[in-house]
């Protein structure tokens, strides 16, 4: 960005030449400014899970709770309290009498760290689509 200042030679009566390049400062000044103003009305991005937590303390346990144990085998074999399932019917009929309890037991599923991840996702949904509310994974530490 440089400046024309005219010299001390030439004719002193004639006329000055004008200056053709475009002073490019304001329009600098005015992308800069535009480009505070952005930054600054972006909004935060929140990465995070809305989750229904609960409020307050919750009473003392007045019994040991139920816990069913589903463990998924590095081969897919699912089973229930130490006992082989053995096809997807029969283990959607236990979540079910599971789901249908007043007072739902705990299920704990054990999944194999060499299981494939559509057998637990698919023992998962089969949970909650008929309606398993308290599920928890189990041994997670062998995954790290």
């Amino acid at each position: 960005m440089s400046m024309n200042v005219g010299g001390g030679g030439g004719a002193a009566n004639a006329e000055p030449e004008p200056m053709m390049e475009v002073n490019m400062t304001p329009m600098i000044d005015v992308m800069l400014v535009l480009i505070i103003l952005l930054i600054i009305t972006i909004p935060k991005q929140q990465h995070s899970v809305n989750l229904n937590m609960p409020v307050g303390t919750p009473p003392p346990p007045t019994k040991e709770p139920v816990v069913v144990t589903i463990d998924v085998d590095f081969d897919g074999t699912i089973l229930w309290d130490s006992q082989i399932v053995p096809d997807r019917n029969t283990l959607e009929s236990k979540l079910a009498s599971v789901a249908a309890m007043p007072d739902q037991p705990e299920v704990h599923l054990r999944p194999n760290k060499l299981v494939p991840y559509k057998v637990v996702a698919g023992v998962m949904a089969s949970a909650q689509r008929l309606g398993v509310t308290k599920i928890g994974m189990v041994g997670n530490e062998q995954f790290q």
